[in-house]
């Protein structure tokens, strides 16, 4: 035993062991051998749970060594009573949770890798189409070719612009640095809302909109609710042809309330289905200036207000998003 404590202990139990037993051996000598063996005995005892203890103890320095050279792959669970076994298990309890940070912390890496390709791709397309026509707008002397070209740079930079606007929103409801409101909003006024920007756009394609909303209450943030709707109408709306129509419409239940955004427009195929609400997912049907991230946005946001979006669509006989509020929220 190299503990200094232990020898302390070892050396007052043999001090007092001796003592004893040549008191004990002046009245009796069996006596006296009887308090020999029995203070022999317990001190081997004691040093045999001693150095039980202080194995367990072992074990489990060499277990914290392991998790911080990286190797998490250890089970050191134990069912048994004891102190011990309580620490024990406090480790394995700490070693778990720093296993899953790890793992969390590594997908987080990769998917902050494949999101920043996703973004230097969609950045640079437009980027290039500026550089090239800016090219050519220093040699060019025809009067409407310039303006074309300007018109199609315009183009390009509002997309840039959006792009840059959505994934700073993106960024920032990702790490909580924007803090929803929780009051109570009408949805037919957060409805009536979305839809302004796009009337003028509905009535030149001549898409006819049925607005059918029975109003409830809701709680959330009315500016991101609106900006959420906003995404999904302009995506049914990318994709209805002239001559078509868009359906907004409610449901009541006991449990949630519906809102239902319908277009009879070209539909999505079931391959595409399950990932339309995936950042920079690019379908077969997307539109030709699609860039993948409104529904991402527009999913983030009902997921912060504790709602629930999920799509339906046929390839040709169009797609119906439904979005849920539930009335309690467990």
């Amino acid at each position: 035993m190299i503990n200094k404590d232990i020898k302390i202990i070892l050396i007052l139990s043999g001090f007092l062991t001796i003592v004893l037993s040549v008191i004990c051996f002046i009245f009796n000598a069996t006596c006296g051998i009887l308090c020999l063996f029995l203070g022999c005995a317990v001190t081997a005892v004691f040093l045999f749970y001693t150095n039980k203890r202080y194995k367990k103890l072992r074990e489990l320095n060499d277990y914290l060594s392991l998790v911080c050279s990286g190797n998490y792959d250890l089970n050191i669970n134990d069912n048994t009573e004891g102190e011990l076994s309580i620490l024990q298990n406090n480790l394995y309890k700490v070693i778990t949770i720093l296993q899953t940070q790890k793992d969390k912390l590594a997908k987080d890496k990769t998917s902050l890798s494949d999101s920043l390709a996703d973004i230097s791709h969609q950045i640079k397309t437009p980027l290039t189409s500026i550089m090239v026509l800016t090219d050519l707008l220093k040699d060019e002397k025809d009067e409407e070719n310039r303006a074309e070209f300007l018109s199609v740079i315009e183009n390009q930079l509002d997309k840039m612009k959006w792009l840059i606007i959505t994934l700073l929103k993106l960024s920032k409801l990702d790490a909580g640095t924007i803090e929803l409101k929780n009051e109570n909003q009408s949805i037919r006024q957060v409805i009536n809302e979305s839809l302004t920007p796009f009337l003028i756009s509905l009535e030149l394609k001549n898409v006819k909109l049925i607005n059918d909303v029975n109003d409830f209450s809701f709680k959330g943030d009315k500016n991101w609710t609106v900006e959420a709707f906003e995404n999904i109408i302009k995506n049914c709306l990318e994709h209805t042809d002239g001559g078509g129509e868009i359906c907004i419409s409610s449901k009541t239940t006991n449990i949630y309330d519906s809102i239902f955004i319908s277009d009879n427009g070209c539909g999505i195929s079931a391959e595409d289905l399950p990932h339309i609400f995936e950042r920079f997912y690019y379908g077969k049907n997307n539109a030709k200036n699609s860039i993948g991230i409104g529904l991402a946005l527009a999913k983030t946001i009902f997921e912060k207000e504790h709602a629930n979006i999920r799509a339906e669509s046929t390839l040709g006989n169009g797609t119906t998003f439904e979005i849920r509020f539930y009335k309690a929220i467990v």
